[in-house]
């Protein structure tokens, strides 16, 4: 019943900006958090940034002070405001509902948006 659906991802250069949307379906409750995960070739998923309900965020290292995680409740969209962009980054994006140990509450993903930073 639950489905992320991402979006927003592209190609862009070093330095550039991209915003990222995750749009939740098939809630109709709260959720007490929401995360983007990234997943590089031949690397672990890793979770970069999360949005607790009561508003507190956290960031992976690598990306804090470039990224900003955001929501609209309303809407159950949650989103990723990508600046400073770095090679680095190049990955695919996924949201998902983190616990505290960080891992997906939802056992299953959506098709995930790709991001590519050419340097």
């Amino acid at each position: 019943q639950v489905q992320f659906v991402e979006s927003g991802g592209g190609l862009v250069q070093a330095g550039g900006s991209l915003r990222l949307s995750c749009a939740v379906l098939g809630v109709t409750f709260s959720i007490p958090a929401i995360g983007w995960y990234r997943q590089a070739p031949g690397k672990q998923r890793e979770l970069v940034a999360v949005l607790r309900n009561g508003g507190s965020t956290n960031y992976g290292d690598s990306v804090k002070g470039r990224f900003t995680i955001s929501r609209d409740n309303a809407k159950n969209t949650a989103y990723l405001q990508m600046d400073a962009l770095k090679p680095e980054d190049t990955a695919i994006y996924y949201c998902n509902v983190p616990r505290h140990d960080s891992s997906p509450s939802y056992g299953f993903w959506g098709q995930g948006t790709q991001v590519t930073v050419s340097s």
